[in-house]
Parts: structure tokens; C-alpha cells; sequence
């Protein structure tokens, strides 16, 4: 069954991995069903794809507004390596 946005808005990550867990089994079931031709709404598949997909909508969403609150740390420049000494080549010294 479709569930609204807001409802999902309104949960947390660990209730919307679990509703996520569920709505694959539930996938999974009506995927074997239509295989069997024992489906009789078709329609459902289409509309729990679309509730998995609304799901890890919001817990990327979650998760974004979750790192983008913690602290970032810079990284330390690299040390700058000291300049290599120029070879010359065998062919130039051979010409000199």
C-alpha cells in the first residue's frame, strides 16, 4: 500500500530501513507471484517499487542533513617535494 510523503518524512532512519526491509520482501513475494500467474493486482508491484524508491529517497535525504551537521575537517596539505634535478638525455649529451 502507498504511503504518503509526510509519512515517511516523519520517521526515522531506523524505522525507514525497516519499512525499506519490508517492502523488498513484499517485492520479492509479489515478484514470485507474478511469475506463478497467481497476481491477481498488478498494479501493486508498481506501486511498492515506488515506495522503495520514495523510501531511500528520504534516508539519502536523512543522511545528507545528518554529515552536512557534523564538522568537516580540512586535510593537511601535502609537504611540497623538492624540485627534481633535471636529466639530460643520453641523446642531447651525445650531441654536445
Amino acid at each position: 500500500m502507498a504511503k504518503k510523503a509526510e509519512d515517511f518524512r516523519a520517521m526515522t532512519e531506523d524505522e525507514l530501513t525497516k519499512k525499506l526491509v519490508d517492502l523488498k520482501k513484499q517485492q520479492f513475494n509479489l515478484r514470485f507471484q507474478r511469475s506463478q500467474g497467481q497476481l491477481e493486482n498488478t498494479a501493486q508491484v508498481r506501486l511498492v517499487r515506488r515506495d522503495i524508491a520514495r523510501v531511500r529517497t528520504f534516508m539519502s535525504s536523512k543522511g545528507a542533513k545528518a554529515t552536512a551537521g557534523a564538522k568537516t575537517v580540512k586535510a593537511k596539505p601535502a609537504k611540497a617535494a623538492a624540485p627534481k634535478a633535471k636529466k639530460s638525455s643520453s641523446k642531447k649529451a651525445a650531441a654536445e
